[in-house]
């Protein structure tokens, strides 16, 4: 077998059974090889952008790697931006990224580039294959990488894909990941004891129904508060489940929500951290006095600490109120509004793609009554994450009758349109809500927030009028289905609908 074919072979062996590509020439033996082997679903995306962020909520969904096929090192630089929210979210997703023939490099031809450089700052796991021998071996190293949550990439020059030779990889064994000391619990446990102003910080996949049922009783038993990341990955939500409120967006609120707490205790989160600068603004969100302790780093089994540190304290499960589903809305359009009615008519087990940014920012607050769903985010804060994400989710559920619900913002939605087409071409389920104000509506936030005096040229670059976008045509030319709604009564038909129906839909919710 020649090199690619050996590669095709070893991500099946390993459990890669899905490939999201935007292939070019240097994958041509690649995409022959997915064409003779069964066994992997291939799904084309128009952009890279599209494929990297599909890769990543298929890993959110499934805990377990897509792959990406990526031309050269210019398309894994289309996919950087949804790769570097993927890394934020740790992820795991295997890059393959075809190269220029290891004897054509020295040329310098067109789409010669430092892939390695690029994919360096985004990869857990970096390597480029040497010869069509080789290649067997490197996927299989990377697959197991990429299943410890990590982005693993290999570089592919074209004749290490054509050459004869190939050898299939075995798949490598996966460690179980780390839990923290038995010290570690017990010193956190002392900090809870001693009755100081005390608060879990959760993130990473500390968010699920049984973990946060353990964190309920610690917050209950030791009078300690709870919050969640800004951004988070994946969060379990809904009747039935704890809910958990996050640090809030505007730096004065998250400043705030923080005030008094002497003990901040982290589990598998970040010290926070203002999402940018602001003048006469601290960078560090806790307050000065507050003392940092790690109960469980990124890298480390948070649920696990959390369970032995509610056995350490020796605190009871609590029940957990039934938050009442609430009726739709049929008020004046407003982000309250909005997420009520979603809250009332969502179906048990959907799954909710977030980049609404500004009106939608509010939304989680107001949606605890839904029926039990998964909530997913754009933890990188790189724009246009979230209509990829939606197709991720939808491959990942495919035949499972969840339905996906991608809550997405106007300006944002336009970073990576292109991924309509591919829900039509798969007719994923989804139900795509854009929030249409027609400006960017986050950015005046920021502009304000800078101390900026705004002015005509600079309110010009903030508005998406002149001319207005129209989303059921943009969706309709891609062969999606779409409407707008112009008030609550018709988002909620709509909503309702789309609910009922296979396929994707989309719907034009006009918040302006």
């Amino acid at each position: 077998m020649n090199g690619a074919e050996s590669l095709v072979h070893t991500l099946i062996a390993c459990g890669i059974d899905t490939v999201f590509a935007n292939p070019g020439t240097s994958e041509m033996h690649f995409v022959a090889a997915l064409d003779r082997i069964p066994g992997i679903t291939c799904v084309l995306c128009l952009d890279e952008t599209v494929a990297s962020g599909a890769a990543d909520a298929f890993w959110r969904v499934n805990r377990r790697p897509a792959a990406t096929l990526l031309h050269c090192g210019p398309g894994l630089g289309n996919a950087l931006a949804n790769l570097h929210n993927a890394r934020r979210g740790r992820s795991g997703i295997v890059n393959i990224v075809g190269d220029q023939a290891t004897y054509h490099r020295p040329l310098d031809a067109p789409l010669t580039a430092d892939t390695e450089g690029w994919a360096r700052s985004i990869s857990g796991f970096l390597r480029t294959a040497t010869s069509a021998a080789t290649v067997g071996r490197d996927a299989a190293d990377a697959v197991a990488a990429a299943c410890t949550g990590t982005i693993a990439t290999l570089i592919l020059p074209a004749d290490t894909a054509w050459t004869e030779g190939g050898v299939i990889g075995a798949p490598q064994p996966v460690g179980a990941r780390p839990v923290p000391a038995a010290a570690t619990i017990a010193a956190v446990a002392d900090v809870l004891r001693s009755g100081e102003p005390a608060m879990l910080l959760m993130g990473g996949r500390t968010l699920n129904d049984a973990t946060l049922r353990a964190a309920s009783a610690i917050v209950a038993g030791t009078g300690a508060k709870m919050l969640a990341e800004v951004f988070n990955a994946r969060m379990e939500r809904g009747q039935g489940r704890p809910p958990i409120e996050r640090i809030p967006y505007p730096i004065d609120a998250a400043i705030a929500s923080l005030a008094g707490i002497k003990h901040l205790i982290l589990v598998e989160a970040k010290t926070p951290v203002g999402f940018f600068a602001y003048p006469g603004k601290p960078g560090p969100l806790a307050p000065a006095d507050c003392a940092i302790h790690v109960l469980a780093p990124i890298d480390q089994d948070g649920s696990a600490a959390i369970a032995a540190l509610q056995a350490e304290l020796g605190v009871a499960p609590v029940e957990i109120a039934v938050t009442p589903k609430p009726a739709p809305d049929t008020g004046a359009i407003a982000p309250e509004a909005v997420a009520s009615s979603l809250a009332a008519l969502l179906p048990a087990d959907s799954v909710i793609i977030d980049e609404g940014i500004s009106f939608g920012r509010g939304f989680s607050r107001f949606t605890h009554g839904a029926a039990p769903h998964t909530w997913m985010q754009v933890p990188g804060g790189a724009i246009g994450g979230g209509l990829p994400m939606a197709i991720g989710a939808g491959v990942a559920l495919a035949g499972t009758g969840r339905r996906v619900v991608a809550i997405q913002a106007d300006g944002s939605a336009m970073y990576s349109i292109a991924a309509l087409w591919t829900a039509a071409r798969r007719q994923l389920d989804i139900t795509f809500v854009i929030l249409a104000n027609r400006k960017y509506a986050i950015l005046l936030h920021e502009y304000a927030g800078v101390g900026a005096n705004p002015g005509r040229t600079a309110m010009d670059m903030l508005d998406l009028g002149n001319p207005d976008l129209d989303f059921v045509k943009l969706a309709e030319g891609m062969g999606v289905a779409g409407a707008q709604a112009a008030d609550m009564k018709a988002l909620n038909a709509l909503l309702a609908a789309s609910f009922e129906r296979t396929g994707p839909f989309l719907i034009e919710l006009l918040t302006i």
